[in-house]
């Protein structure tokens, strides 16, 4: 990786948000692992906050899929949609992880952001949900939620 230039890696990601950051970013970590990490990815959530660009949820990525360990990927998703059941009560996704972390048991901590993205992406949207054919609208508070579908 250390061998591409940015502009390399810019265009491979080109369809992602934020691409050419993005690409920066994914060079100074490369050249950290390197450097610091004798080329291993860490297991450890601090360790990767530390790395640039890396938040909560990347974080959380890498440590439940990379190396099997417990960890909640929230994202905008999550994040909406457990405040709009009624779960959680907060304003910001690393809130919603540690609210998420005394209340959700953790066998649900890995499966629920790929659930939940699926399900906010195209059924309990950020504006104007599609309620009216959702099968858990009798458990769903609707915080938040003006006007629904």
């Amino acid at each position: 990786m250390l061998a591409l230039s940015e502009q390399t890696i810019d265009d491979a990601i080109y369809p992602v948000g934020f691409h050419v950051t993005k690409a920066q970013n994914i060079l100074k970590i490369c050249r950290i692992l390197v450097d610091e990490f004798r080329g291993k990815t860490p297991d450890d959530l601090d360790a990767l906050i530390m790395l640039p660009g890396v938040g909560r949820k990347t974080a959380n990525l890498v440590v439940t899929l990379g190396f099997n360990k417990p960890g909640i990927c929230v994202d905008t998703h999550v994040h909406r949609i457990f405040n709009r059941w009624g779960y959680v009560s907060t304003k910001v996704p690393d809130d919603t992880e540690f609210a998420l972390r005394d209340k959700l048991p953790a066998e649900y901590w890995i499966p629920i952001n790929d659930i939940l993205v699926t399900y906010g992406q195209n059924l309990c949207k950020p504006i104007s949900p599609h309620c009216s054919i959702c099968r858990l609208t009798a458990f769903c508070d609707r915080t938040g939620v003006e006007k629904h579908r």
